[in-house]
């Protein structure tokens, strides 16, 4: 936090129960309606809480209308971070007990903020699964999308639905542990993810409706989609090397057994060249998975937070 910021964050002030965190870059065409509709909705609930409007450095008058606005709480930087940072820092400044992160583009049901927070009871993070894809090039972005999630999916042990929804509830408790490894940009919504289902804590998902957002849209399909693989590869690499390198090890092992009984009777019991290339480096790949796993272990930071008790909730509701 630098002179960049500037900031209505107030410290001291007494907890609440939710914490909606809102990140706007240059939305001014529905700022307004967006933050009416969470205020609604938080207004007809039984919890207490806070609006933490985070205005990421917008450039089409978005921060000053912000600044006309009762009832919010505005943090503001002074250049364009990225969502990442927004949501990091609208997180560290909250004061609910339970974070929720959404965006004011119309496109995430809003009215239904409670809900999600309900169903928050006995799970550590709650995340809106979005039944259709209404994103720009979408030929390319749902196969994309499918093979990063089942990527993300078999190195987590955990099935993941939808692994980039920016639509999500979790204990700020939780979360807090897990801010240094988030990014700036959309990819900060897949380490969440990863980090509580890489530690043990549990992540439920609910069927959510997704619409077409308003404005222009700020996702860069080729620069974000690499952003996104490359961070599910880093936070299962930080977590469990062993389910990255050590399964094309074995590949590499199974193919020179091949290769050993193929040159046995092809070169008259002659093991190739080749062959002692492959087993090198299968050999080699395997003890680098067991060394970079022996150094996680070592180094891994242990967490003091425990994780949600499953405890069945009366008042638990269903998203539509």
């Amino acid at each position: 936090m630098s002179a960049e910021i500037i900031s209505t964050v107030h410290d001291g002030a007494p907890e609440v129960d939710v914490t909606v965190v809102l990140p706007v870059f240059n939305e001014s065409g529905h700022l307004e309606k967006e933050i009416f509709r969470v205020r609604e909705a938080m207004e007809a609930s039984p919890y207490t809480y806070e609006l933490l409007v985070v205005d990421d450095g917008s450039t089409d008058g978005s921060g000053e209308m912000l600044r006309k606005i009762d009832g919010i709480r505005l943090l503001q930087f002074a250049t364009n971070r990225g969502s990442g940072s927004a949501r990091k820092y609208g997180t560290l400044a909250a004061r609910g007990r339970t974070v929720v992160w959404t965006d004011v583009d119309m496109s995430y049901p809003n009215d239904e903020i409670p809900a999600l927070v309900d169903e928050l009871q006995s799970h550590d993070q709650v995340v809106g699964a979005r039944r259709t894809e209404e994103g720009t090039i979408k030929f390319l972005r749902k196969p994309a999308k499918w093979f990063i999630r089942k990527l993300a999916s078999y190195l987590s042990g955990a099935q993941i639905p939808d692994l980039n929804s920016g639509f999500r509830a979790f204990r700020r408790d939780v979360a807090l542990q897990f801010l240094y490894l988030l990014p700036t940009g959309f990819s900060c919504v897949t380490t969440i993810t990863m980090a509580f289902l890489s530690n043990g804590y549990t992540v439920k998902y609910v069927p959510i409706d997704y619409f077409a957002r308003e404005g222009e849209s700020k996702f860069h399909w080729w620069k974000d989609t690499r952003r996104y693989l490359l961070q599910v590869v880093r936070m299962v690499l930080s977590y469990s090397p062993l389910k990255v390198l050590m399964p094309p090890a074995v590949i590499l092992g199974a193919v020179t057994v091949g290769k050993v009984i193929y040159d046995l009777f092809d070169k008259n019991g002659r093991i190739g060249t080749n062959t002692l290339v492959i087993l090198g480096l299968s050999v080699g790949l395997a003890l680098l998975a067991m060394l970079a796993d022996l150094l996680v272990q070592l180094n891994k930071k242990r967490h003091d937070v425990l994780p949600a008790t499953l405890v069945p909730s009366s008042r638990s509701k269903v998203l539509h």
